[in-house]
């Protein structure tokens, strides 16, 4: 059996489509799994902590 063009071109689309849904998904459930919420909250806060004051 032969590959065609055609066919790696279609199957290498079909791979990319599915490949990126799934990242996508996983990094979504990532964001928002609930017992990783405090990591991302004292993460968001401890940028602040470290300032005296505005910029002069």
């Amino acid at each position: 059996m032969e590959i065609s063009h055609e066919l790696f071109v279609g199957f290498s689309k079909s791979f990319g489509l599915f490949y990126l849904i799934a990242l996508s998904v996983g990094i979504t459930l990532y964001a928002f799994w609930p017992s990783l919420g405090g990591r991302f909250d004292k993460a968001a806060k401890s940028i602040l902590d470290d300032e005296d004051g505005p910029c002069r």
